[in-house]
Formats: C-alpha cells, structure tokens, sequence
C-alpha cells in the first residue's frame, strides 16, 4: 500500500454567539478547521485534524510513494518539518487512521488496547460569574459528568477563587474540581508576565482549602523548578504538558518528578507515537497521563484512541460549556457529534480507524 496524495480542506465555521474564552482576550467569532485528507492506492482515504497546518504545503513529496504504515519513518519525516515550520500532526494522525482501517480495528487496539472507555471531565472555557458558573456545573453534573474544569483569568484572580468556592459549595462532593490557570502558554500577542510563584502559591494554598483534583499549568514550562516545589510544598496535584512540543524536555519532567498528571495533546504537542512513549513512561513512575483535547471532534477522537490504549486516567477532558460551546457547535464537520453516554463516559468507537464518519454538506458548506 502507498501513499497517492495528501490533501488539505480549510472549514471556517462562524459562531452565533461568539465564544468567549478565559485564556483568549478576543471573542472568537469563528473556529477554523483543517482537515488532512491522506489517499492510498488501496482505496483507503485516511483523515487528521485538529490543528491549522499553515505552512505544510510543500512537503507531501516527502511522504507520497510511501507505505502509510511505516510509521516511524513519518513520525520523523513529521518532526523534520515542524523543525521549520509548525506542527503537522494532524497529518500522523491520518495514517493511524488508515492503518486501523486497513487492519479493520480500532486505532486504540495498536496503543496498548487497555481500556474500552474513560469517564470524561467537562472542560469549560467562557469567562462567567460564580452565579452563572454554579449554574453551569448544576447543568454538567445532570449531563452526567463527574467532574468539571474551571479556568480562572490572570486578570481577575479574586473572581476565578469565587467562581470554585461557589461551586464546590453548591455541588459539595458530586463533582471534582480541576483548576486552570493558563500560564504555561498564550495566545499570539499575549506578552503579559506569568504570575510569580509567591502569588501562585497562595492561590494552589486556597485552592487545597476548595479540595480541588488539580491545579493546571499554574506557571511557564520553563519554570520546572516552581513547578516541583508546588506540588512537594502545597501537596496539590499539579497537572502540565498539554502544548508543550519536546518530547525529550517532557523525559526529563517526568526524571525530575516534576508533575503529577502529564497532559501532551497528540495532536497540538508531541504526536501520537511520543505521546504514547511518554504515556508509558508515565505510568512506569506511578504518574498520570491524560491528554488535553480542546479541538475539534477529530482531534477528540486522536487523543481518545491514544488515552484509551494506553490506558490514561482518571478523567479525559471533554471540551463541554454550553451555551457557548457544545459538542454540535465543536464537531460541525461529523455526522455525529463526539459525546458521553449516560453515565458520563467516552466510549471506544466501533468504527474501525478512528472512527470518524463527516458531515459532507456540512464540510461543503463551510470550506473556504
């Protein structure tokens, strides 16, 4: 089997209303999609997304005439270019996507095939009040979530610390709590300073107090040191990696112990093979791997295939608050929205591949 062309279809998809993010200053008023079209001479079409893929034109050379299943190979044929470029693993994720369809298996069942489901967080992202974020969690415990996600703003610290307060308050126990701070990444233009790790400190302290599950990136990756001595100091769980791009400096995160739930997204950090390494690696020093996946359906699935192979835990983040945002308004381009079950899991598709079956008015509708 060969490789016969790789094909890129940018989706522009306007939101009414815009969403409004805590780590993202401009509403975002529509949310870009590519996706990577990878055709074989067997007849099998493999499919990646999740990211932009600016500046990849140019390089399918390097791949077409090849076996798609010769994985490694394009795993460093891919890191050659994000070298110079930026970061193509939507295409990896494509030639999973043949590779489960050629074997007619699932993609999870060649990371390890440990799991069949994981329960889900509900990641929420929108700035709200604490009345407004009580509400919400209200409407995310009855979806059937166990936990939820809370990003608080840099630039209203005291109104994030109230937004957790009020809702461990209303929920009590029914939900676990994650924190996020944003502080390992930014958006493009955002040079404010990270927060000192004196104030980071005082926040982990009141956040033990709200017992939440973990606090997320509450400073910069470069900043390993910091990172160790929060959660030896304050004994929170700190939780990190979800855009970090080196795989090896996350090798040496986990030799200096330097967290205690690696995040790296398959599709926007280190790839599915490195993430899957990392994940092991993880797991052989008694550390959580558990993928963040704010993207699109596609890029849900990619993450979900690698978490449920190699067996990630205890909860895989599940890009949920509505009204804003909602898994119709995310996977516009699938014919069927990821989703949990009832009892709040992700479930492995059965489908072989990835799973992924597109809307084809939808794509036809929103390609630009």
């Amino acid at each position: 089997m060969k490789i016969t062309d790789i094909r890129l279809q940018q989706l522009r998809h306007k939101l009414e209303p815009p969403f409004h993010a805590a780590w993202d200053p401009t509403p975002r008023k529509i949310f870009d999609a590519t996706i990577v079209f990878v055709e074989t001479d067997a007849g099998i079409t493999g499919i990646g997304s999740g990211d932009t893929m600016d500046g990849f034109a140019g390089h399918e050379h390097l791949f077409i005439g090849k076996d798609p299943r010769a994985i490694e190979q394009h795993v460093r044929t891919i890191e050659t270019i994000n070298f110079h470029s930026g970061r193509f693993w939507p295409l990896e994720v494509a030639l999973w996507d043949i590779i489960g369809k050629a074997a007619g298996q699932p993609v999870a069942q060649f990371f390890g095939g440990a799991s069949r489901r994981i329960p889900a967080y509900a990641s929420t992202g929108s700035l709200q009040s604490a009345s407004e974020r009580v509400e919400s969690a209200h409407a995310i415990a009855e979806r059937g979530f166990q936990a939820l996600k809370i990003r608080i703003d840099r630039n209203d610290i005291p109104g994030g610390l109230a937004a957790v307060k009020a809702v461990r308050e209303a929920m009590g126990d029914r939900l676990d709590i994650m924190v996020d701070l944003n502080q390992s990444w930014r958006m493009a233009g955002d040079i404010q300073p990270a927060l000192e790790y004196s104030q980071v400190r005082r926040i982990v302290e009141q956040l033990k107090e709200l017992d939440v599950f973990w606090v997320e990136e509450p400073l910069p990756y470069a900043d390993a040191v910091g990172l160790r001595r929060l959660r030896e100091e304050t004994g929170v769980r700190i939780a990190a990696g979800e855009m970090h791009p080196s795989p090896s400096e996350l090798l040496r995160y986990l030799e200096d112990d330097v967290l205690d739930v690696y995040q790296m997204d398959v599709v926007l950090a280190v790839g599915m093979s490195r993430a899957r390494t990392l994940a092991e690696v993880s797991h052989l020093k008694n550390r959580k791997f558990t993928p963040h996946s704010w993207t699109n359906g596609i890029g849900v699935l990619a993450n979900l295939h690698v978490a449920l192979g190699v067996g990630a835990g205890t909860y895989f983040e599940f890009p949920f608050d509505p009204p804003q945002w909602t898994p119709h308004r995310r996977d516009f381009m699938l014919a069927n929205p990821v989703d949990i079950d009832d009892e709040g899991y992700l479930n492995l598709p059965d489908r072989p591949g990835l799973g992924i079956e597109l809307d084809e008015a939808a794509i036809e509708r929103w390609t630009i």
